[in-house]
């Protein structure tokens, strides 16, 4: 055998005799001490994953209140800063979860980052591994104001619905106890009959406003002639305008065309007319113009009448507020007619503007999308 050989012959033994040692000792050490940890990962992969396509604010908290994942809308709820829970209750409702491992349910209002109007939430906190709680939060902002919205609008119709009930019930006795004499009987019924009208307004007003409310979209659109539309809602208030000896003009574009529902558009522009023939003076003009600017219509109603004070303007399309509630009840108002106008206005992606002087009359102006060009072309509707 060659020096060479031999050479490698020995290298090749100490390899494999240093191996045999690594090898022997790395045994031991299994033996003594078991194998490696294997680091359990802080947050499971799931949770992550799940945590990165939630619509919903989730967030997990460990041993420490630290947050070591949060969903985006977490973050912009506000509920998380410097890996921190901000908000004082949900940190207490993790430290019960920690300590009893109940699933704990709460409804809170919490700030808004940077100031604003409160938000209420609802969360759910569980826990997730014996060191892990899960935080999950829901927005009821919303919902709740519907809510808050909803009871008001049923205690004020309640309330208004109260006013013309009691008058004709009344009145229904004065009849009963005047039964001899009919000129008294008379004068009752008229009354009756315009209480019973104003019953009538009220409830179809509801009807109306109830269908307009949520301010969606239009689902089918149609292609809607303007001129059509204030013809109508001139012929709506002709009978009061002739009563009241109040001239309607029609000025401004013909021809003009958007896409829209005829029917609601109608009862909004109605609604302005016949609010501006009651509150203006006997023999003034009452203007219903029209105008295309761009992409818009722009559909203005002008009276002569009283005006509206500039710290109620605000508030005019609230339902049933009233400027005057005593010319109010002398006219048969609702309360609700602005408030349907705007719903409508807004249904069509459109917006409502006024102007307004004391004693010099008001202008409402209803800002809508004219017909795109490129739309199909359809019967305008009726």
């Amino acid at each position: 055998m060659d020096p060479t050989t031999q050479a490698l012959l020995f290298a090749l033994l100490g390899a494999v005799l240093g191996g045999g040692v690594v090898l022997a000792w790395r045994v031991s050490e299994v033996q003594q001490h078991g194998p490696d940890p294997v680091e359990e990962p802080v947050v499971p992969a799931g949770v992550a994953a799940t945590l990165a396509v939630l619509r919903s604010s989730a967030l997990v908290v460990d041993e420490a209140d630290t947050v070591l994942k949060a969903s985006a809308p977490a973050y912009a709820l506000g509920l998380v800063r410097n890996d921190e829970l901000t908000v004082d209750e949900l940190v207490e409702l993790v430290r019960e979860v920690r300590r009893d491992g109940q699933i704990r349910e709460t409804e809170l209002v919490i700030a808004r980052p940077g100031g604003g109007t409160p938000r209420t939430v609802t969360a759910r906190v569980a826990p997730l591994t014996s060191r892990l709680v899960l935080v999950l939060v829901e927005d009821r902002t919303r919902e709740r104001r519907v809510e808050s919205v909803r009871r008001d609008f049923v205690a004020n119709v309640s309330h208004e619905l109260k006013t013309p009930v009691g008058a004709i019930r009344l009145l229904a006795e004065a009849v009963q106890e005047a039964a001899d004499d009919p000129e008294a009987v008379h004068r009752f019924a008229g009354r009756m009959h315009r209480e019973s009208e104003r019953l009538g307004r009220l409830v179809q007003q509801i009807i109306e406003l109830s269908r307009l409310q949520g301010d969606d979209p239009i689902d089918e659109p149609r292609v809607v002639s303007v001129d059509e539309v204030v013809e109508r809602a001139i012929d709506a208030a002709s009978t009061d305008a002739e009563a009241r000896a109040v001239t309607i003009l029609r000025a401004g574009e013909t021809g003009v065309q958007l896409l829209g529902n005829a029917d609601q558009l109608v009862v909004a522009l109605s609604n302005l007319v016949t609010n501006a023939v009651t509150y203006s003076p006997e023999s003034a003009t009452v203007a219903v113009g029209v105008a295309t600017r761009d992409s818009t219509v722009e559909i203005a109603v002008t009276d002569q009448g009283i005006g509206i004070p500039s710290h109620e303007i605000d508030r005019i399309f609230e339902r049933f507020y009233r400027v005057d509630p005593a010319r109010h009840r002398s006219t048969g108002g609702t309360g609700l007619g602005l408030s349907i106008v705007k719903h409508v206005v807004a249904s069509h992606g459109g917006d409502v503007a006024v102007w307004s002087e004391e004693g010099h009359g008001s202008t409402f102006t209803l800002s809508l999308p004219a017909k795109i060009q490129s739309a199909p072309a359809q019967e305008a509707a009726p």
